[in-house]
Order: structure tokens, then C-alpha cells, then sequence
């Protein structure tokens, strides 16, 4: 059994990395609210951007964009991870990766190429290891994105699949759906189905400048950008949630740890009490 002074050791050891891991909770539950509240607030834009996308493209039947363009029997399709930049939040970036790694095997197996683009440094990670095509990534979101940061990764995309050379764009992340359920999910970003800019109020029409062509090339374009950090924000809120549940936890395990080693303390602190008072005892019964 330890000595005596090597549990209290232990036990300073466990109370310090408890008090880490309730400082880090407290931290993500400040931030997971923050981001919970940019995650809902960015929703009614990319509402009303596919709304808006839906009208322009019943409005002119005779125009296709190639986004819109459905194609048989896809060689090479991209696929865009979101996943965070930090760990210690739980299974959010294994859950996603798993999802993405199983998908790709399929893809492969149909013989079907994937070039990859990542956006958080787990993801960045993951895809290397695994030795996928990444055609570009970006890392280092801090804790409120921008679509300026992730406008160039993004592009790459997009105009790979405008020039013919990708088939088919997915999107990988994690949806928030309360503070103790996040879901990882994998979208079809492009070609866009009917179903996804669906609406029941009618066709609008708008009057254009310069016209409709580079509009709706554009409104479309943007469509997809507001998609995109749309899965951002709700992965960033998930990323929180999942760290301050999983901080919770440590901070419970480390109280576990610490009240078992007090009670071997105590143990081993009265064993050794004992073992004096018999050597008393027993010398004075000797000396007697």
C-alpha cells in the first residue's frame, strides 16, 4: 500500500486538474451561449437567401444554373468536414469523422475519387491521416467565424464543381440540437435539389441589374456561403456544449478520484496508528 505522503500527493494532484476542468466548464458554458445566439441569428438570413434563391430560379425556367444541374453517374465528388480546432470536447470530431470516413469508404469502393476540403484543424488532421485529396482547408476560427475566412476554401469547391471537375458537393458537421444532444450529419450542398429550395407562397419575379443571369449566378453563389457558415455556427455551438458536458464529467470523475484516495489515506493513516500503539504496548510490556 502508498505511503501516506504519496496519497496526499495524489490527492493535491487530482484536486488541481479538478479545479482546471471547472474552470474550462465555466469558460464553455460563457461561450456556448455566445454561440448558441450567433448560431440562431445567422438562421433567418440563410432562410430568406433560399427563399429568395427558390423565386429567381421558378422565374426563369429557360436559365440553368450548374449548380442546379443533377449528373449521372458521379466519378469525383468533394466533400467539405467542419470540425473544431481544439479537443477536449467529448466524441463531437470522432462522431463526424466516423460519418465521413465511412462514407468515403463507400464512395471508393464504387470507384468513385474525393477530393476533400476541411474546415477546423481536427478535421485537417483526420483527413490527412487518412491520406484523402485535400484541396484546401483553413483552421484557426477563433471563436466567432467569418465568411471571409471561409470564403477561399469554399471556393475551391464550388468552382471545381462549376468547371465539371466534381459531381456532386457534400458537407459534413455536427447539428446542434440541445446542450446535451449534438448530431453529426453529412448534407448534399450541390447540385441543389428541387426539395431543398422548395416553397409554398408562389414565384416571385424581380426586376434585375444588370440582369438575371449574373443574379441569380451570384444570389446562388451566396446561397451555398450562407449554408456553409451556417454549419460553422452550429458546429462551433456544438463544439461547447459538447466541452462543458464533457468537463462536467471530468470535474465529477476527479471528485470520485479524490474522495477514494482520502478514504485509502485514512486507512492507511490509521493502519499505521495502530501499528505504533501495538509497539507501545508491547514495549511496555516488555520493559514491565
Amino acid at each position: 500500500m502508498a505511503g501516506g505522503k504519496e496519497i496526499r500527493t495524489k490527492i493535491k494532484s487530482v484536486q488541481n486538474t479538478q479545479k482546471i476542468t471547472r474552470a474550462m466548464e465555466m469558460v464553455a458554458a460563457a461561450k456556448m451561449r455566445k454561440a448558441q445566439d450567433r448560431m440562431r441569428t445567422s438562421r433567418p438570413y440563410g432562410e430568406k437567401m433560399r427563399v429568395v434563391a427558390a423565386h429567381m430560379s421558378r422565374a426563369h425556367p429557360e436559365y440553368t444554373h450548374p449548380f442546379m444541374s443533377a449528373r449521372e453517374g458521379a466519378k469525383r465528388i468533394g466533400i467539405i468536414v467542419v470540425s473544431s480546432d481544439k479537443g477536449l470536447c467529448g466524441g463531437l470530431n470522432t462522431n463526424v469523422q466516423r460519418l465521413a470516413l465511412g462514407k468515403i469508404k463507400g464512395w471508393e469502393k464504387e470507384g468513385t475519387a474525393v477530393d476533400a476540403a476541411a474546415i477546423g484543424n481536427k478535421g485537417l488532421g483526420f483527413l490527412q491521416r487518412l491520406g484523402a485529396n485535400v484541396v484546401s482547408s483553413v483552421t484557426g476560427l477563433g471563436d466567432t467565424p467569418h465568411l471571409d475566412a471561409l470564403i477561399g476554401p469554399v471556393k475551391v469547391m464550388l468552382d471545381a464543381y462549376s468547371e465539371g471537375k466534381l459531381d456532386a458537393l457534400y458537407l459534413f458537421y455536427t447539428k446542434f440540437i440541445n446542450t446535451m444532444k449534438q448530431e453529426p450529419v453529412m448534407e448534399q450542398l450541390l447540385p441543389l435539389t428541387s426539395e431543398k429550395l422548395a416553397g409554398n407562397d408562389g414565384i416571385w419575379d424581380y426586376i434585375y441589374e444588370p440582369d438575371a443571369k449574373n443574379v441569380i449566378d451570384l444570389v446562388l453563389r451566396r446561397y451555398i456561403e450562407a449554408l456553409i457558415y451556417q454549419a460553422v455556427a452550429e458546429n462551433m455551438a456544438s463544439e461547447q456544449s459538447a466541452r462543458m458536458v464533457a468537463m462536467k464529467a471530468a470535474s465529477d470523475n476527479a471528485g470520485n478520484v479524490i474522495g477514494e484516495l482520502k478514504l485509502i489515506y485514512n486507512k492507511t493513516r490509521q493502519a499505521a496508528i495502530t501499528k505504533e500503539l501495538a509497539e507501545i504496548v508491547a514495549g511496555a510490556a516488555a520493559v514491565g
